[in-house]
């Protein structure tokens, strides 16, 4: 509990409770979609969700890739690379929300194809629902480019404060759409959508009475130069993104295909919520690490006193501190996630589908005590750059999550499924050691050379 502690701390709880907002919104849409008693709806909602989350996330690689070169232009006290990174983002993300919204609003039935069979009993219900969903592609993405913006110049607590406001609002309305209005599935989704909205709303009007961004920027097409890191950097972890949900999407296919009930499905739902539930704090400081990594690369003279700070070694420094609080945390999260599975087992009324979901989350909780090393290392892949070398070890996971999923499951059904994630994370987390030790411009190999 040092100074450099308590820096990062600073930056990483409003980070954490930002991130641990959206997991437990989803718990609450959980929550409600369970009351309706009905498996079938939670397993169209999940695969609904699962589809367009996945389509979400192949193509939101922007908010990583921004949120490093704000954090180098801030570094550098350069207020206009500031604004043109968040403007070339803008710009990008905008043109790709109207593709990927098209593609789910007009072949609704082939997206979902990649997650349930046709004919699928549970499309009655994921149909309207990723519909509804389909129109939060834009306001989602210029929410998540807000939020790596306000990460690059260190600011956590803003928002954290619009996610807070915006979901709270999904909350509230969660239950009137779905129960006092009889909407269903579709109710929560439009209240998702309603949060979405006030979010993006939010993040942009500050951006610009703050001048993170201009209207004059965001209204002109940026030349191949300026959006030239942007471009390098999105289209490396693009492949990294296709990698990370082509696994997803497969567990999610093989999930619905153990039975025709739902059951399965459902007690997945249940076993994921547990995981991000836990994952949450972990995640969040693989942000800090992305925003703080490269803001400590850049040497820096404090005008008072003419000290030099910052530089590779200070930035190492800064990765080995915050690797050793993934692991304590890992392992602490792991354990209050399996002291906490009766309360979470509660959520479901279906004893079948809380049968189901004992192993899984049980497995869920154990990955924890590695997802703090897997999750903060691969942080600190993206913070110094290394967008290639990050997107092969994700893939090289993928491969081998692949083959797991493809045996598996055939003996240990839905824990296979399971077992399957843990060979996925075992990957990633040699990938990170293989940064740290050998390959990465922080490895002692290269401070080595460069003194």
């Amino acid at each position: 509990m040092d100074d450099l502690d308590k820096r990062m701390m600073k930056i990483a709880l409003p980070c954490i409770a930002n991130f641990a907002i959206n997991p437990l919104i989803g718990a609450v849409d959980l929550f409600w979609v369970n009351r309706m008693g009905n498996a079938l709806a939670v397993a169209g909602q999940a695969a609904a969700n699962q589809v367009f989350s996945s389509a979400f996330w192949v193509v939101s690689v922007l908010p990583s890739v921004t949120a490093t070169l704000v954090s180098k232009a801030n570094a550098r006290g350069n207020t206009d690379d500031v604004q043109d990174a968040v403007s070339q983002a803008l710009i990008v993300g905008f043109l790709i929300s109207l593709v990927g919204t098209a593609l789910m609003m007009l072949y609704p039935e082939k997206v979902l194809s990649m997650v349930l069979k046709e004919g699928s009993p549970a499309l009655q219900y994921a149909r309207p629902y990723l519909f509804v969903r389909s129109f939060a592609f834009l306001p989602s993405l210029l929410s998540l480019i807000g939020f790596s913006a306000f990460r690059g110049t260190l600011d956590t607590s803003t928002p954290l404060k619009i996610s807070a406001a915006s979901n709270i609002f999904n909350a509230v309305l969660d239950p009137v759409l779905m129960f006092t209005m009889n909407m269903g599935v579709t109710g929560a989704a439009l209240a998702t959508l309603a949060a979405e909205i006030i979010s993006a709303t939010s993040f942009l009007s500050i951006m610009l009475r703050r001048k993170m961004v201009r209207w004059s920027k965001i209204l002109r097409l940026p030349s191949y130069a300026t959006l030239k890191p942007l471009l390098e950097g999105g289209a490396a972890l693009q492949m990294r993104n296709v990698a990370l949900n082509a696994t997803f999407l497969m567990v999610s296919r093989v999930t619905q295909s153990l039975d025709n009930t739902g059951v399965a499905a459902a007690a997945h739902a249940m076993a994921i919520q547990v995981f991000q539930l836990g994952g949450i704090v972990l995640l969040a400081l693989s942000t800090v690490a992305q925003t703080i990594v490269p803001n400590e690369l850049i040497e820096k003279v404090d005008a008072s006193t003419g000290k030099h700070y910052g530089g590779k070694r200070a930035a190492k420094n800064v990765v080995n501190r915050l690797m050793t609080w993934g692991f304590v945390l890992g392992i602490f999260m792991g354990i209050m996630q399996l002291l906490l599975l009766p309360v979470l087992q509660k959520s479901s009324p279906l004893e079948a589908v809380r049968e189901a979901a004992v192993i899984p989350s049980i497995l869920a909780s154990v990955y924890q005590m590695i997802n703090g090393l897997v999750f903060i290392g691969e942080g600190v892949m993206v913070g110094c750059g290394n967008f290639l070398q990050l997107s092969i070890s994700t893939i090289v996971a993928t491969i081998a999550a692949l083959i797991s999923l493809n045996t598996l499951p055939k003996i240990f059904g839905l824990t296979g499924v399971w077992m399957s994630f843990g060979v996925f994370n075992s990957c990633r987390l040699f990938g990170v050691w293989l940064h740290q030790t050998k390959y990465g411009p922080l490895s002692e190999i290269a401070l080595a050379k460069a003194s």
